[in-house]
């Protein structure tokens, strides 16, 4: 059988009712990581509905304990055709974020796939489950192409954390490095850049939640007969952060900048638009560092954000100069950035600007990853893609948003390819989520066809990537 026959078997999976067949039991498994009460539904979505499906096609399969003690098990599977065959890893996440019921339009569940037209609704179906799907069934078609074999070893990694941040993941990945060693690292999460074109990311940027607090006095003291004499803590916490970061966007506190962006990346990022989309919110061009384009400030340098600010009782306000005022605050940042060093930093930069009163204190934390452009394994997949779609695919040398990508680059060291299967306006983690049908359908076939790829080209590539598949 020839490639162009195992695509259209990919197809006529989408065509005939399987995939969403098989996404509508998926979306049915309330696997609602940010819930404890869920852990069986997360047991369940392993156990019921992926490891039988992943047995019949000749993998052996494990469900392991969340190192971490956390309810929240990771499934290990692995189809060994031959020693010495090129070997990928595969991932993907099983739970979902809350489902918000009441919040839905009427008519719709987040625990039901409805479909409305090209748009394929309920919990899971962009993240991650929808997606994970795809590159199941797109290997379940080329196997049987080829006959019932593939031409490489393959290795699923399907967590049940990922919306809870991936507890344990980096400690079960390094107790079984050896049981994930491969030659290299194939995903679908997130979005495409649009839902047009085929995207390839190789990485994704980091993120630093911090916390700053200032605590000015034990309570409130009236605001007519204190005002004017005590300092209010919320005036000073704003001039406190304004020196962190301008008033366009502009990050002014030298150690969280990045370096330059690389001429590969810059290259790669120079053909790319942002926004444009459905739903896509308009881009305030003067937000942001001055001289770069949109896809070089959100996918080429850092940003720093307020994701919280409060004082006093917002919603009950009093006469009362606030004892108090905090603020929690993201960096968002790519590889070469001083991330680590984060709290001194800031620390450092606020006591030069005579806050010296104010806390710093770092919450949740995710290291960046880069895969540069010119990678052998990076110039095949696009190669692949774009004689799947006939489209020139969109190369990210990261994604905007955060995965726990370092894992697989840094602590596995692997080369990273994510091949995502919905769109920026799918409202992932919001009310009404959904994959789309056409996306889905264009997805199936790009899959088939890198596994078809790799099948074919995978030893040589093996050999031509070693030297050059350490993540830059």
């Amino acid at each position: 059988m020839i490639r162009e026959q195992a695509l259209l078997l990919a197809l006529d999976s989408y065509d005939s009712g399987a995939l969403q067949a098989a996404l509508a039991r998926r979306v049915a498994y309330a696997t609602e990581s940010e819930v404890p009460e869920q852990a069986p539904a997360q047991h369940a979505y392993l156990n019921e509905e992926l490891v039988p499906r992943l047995r019949e096609l000749g993998f052996a399969c494990r469900v392991h304990a969340n190192p971490a003690g956390v309810d929240l098990p990771i499934l290990l599977a692995r189809r060994e055709e031959a020693p010495g065959l090129p070997t990928v890893l595969m991932y993907g996440h099983g739970d979902v974020v809350r489902g918000n019921a009441a919040k839905w339009d009427a008519g719709r569940d987040p625990w039901r796939l409805q479909v409305e037209g090209d748009r394929w609704y309920g919990r899971g179906t962009a993240d991650n489950k929808g997606q994970h799907s795809i590159n199941l069934e797109a290997l379940r078609q080329v196997i049987a192409a080829r006959g019932g074999k593939l031409g490489f070893n393959t290795i699923w990694l399907i967590e049940t954390g990922e919306e809870a941040g991936s507890p344990g993941l980096a400690a079960f990945c390094e107790a079984q490095r050896e049981a994930l060693s491969a030659d290299v690292f194939i995903a679908s999460d997130g979005p495409r850049l649009n839902a047009q074109r085929p995207t390839l990311f190789m990485g994704s940027r980091g993120a630093v939640n911090f916390e700053l607090k200032l605590r000015a006095r034990e309570r409130g003291y009236h605001s007519g007969n204190w005002g004017g004499l005590l300092a209010n803590p919320a005036i000073v916490l704003a001039h406190a952060i304004a020196t962190l970061v301008d008033a366009r966007g502009r990050i002014a506190v030298p150690g969280l900048r990045p370096p330059p962006i690389p001429e590969a990346v810059a290259a790669a990022l120079a053909d790319l638009e942002v926004g444009g989309g459905e739903d896509d919110p308009r881009i305030d061009a003067h937000w942001g560092e001055p001289g770069l384009t949109a896809p070089e400030k959100v996918f080429g340098w850092n940003s720093l954000d307020v994701l919280t600010f409060g004082a006093g009782d917002p919603a009950k306000p009093v006469n009362a100069i606030p004892p108090d005022a905090s603020a929690w605050c993201q960096l968002r940042f790519v590889v070469g950035t001083d991330w680590r060093a984060l709290e001194t930093h800031v620390r450092e930069h606020l006591r030069a600007g005579g806050f010296d009163g104010i806390e710093v204190r770092v919450g949740m934390q995710a290291g960046a990853t880069r895969l540069s452009p010119d990678n052998p394994w990076v110039r095949w997949a696009a190669a692949s893609l774009e004689r799947t779609t006939g489209k020139r695919p969109a190369l990210l040398p990261n994604l905007g948003g955060s995965l726990p990508n370092d894992i697989f680059a840094d602590l596995l060291g692997l080369p990273t390819l994510w091949v995502p299967h919905s769109y920026p306006a799918c409202a992932q983690h919001a009310p009404n989520e959904h994959l789309l049908g056409s996306v889905a359908r264009e997805g199936l076939a790009i899959m088939a066809g890198l596994f078809w790829d790799l099948g074919d080209q995978g030893a040589a590539l093996r050999q031509a990537a070693a030297p050059a598949s350490t993540p830059t």
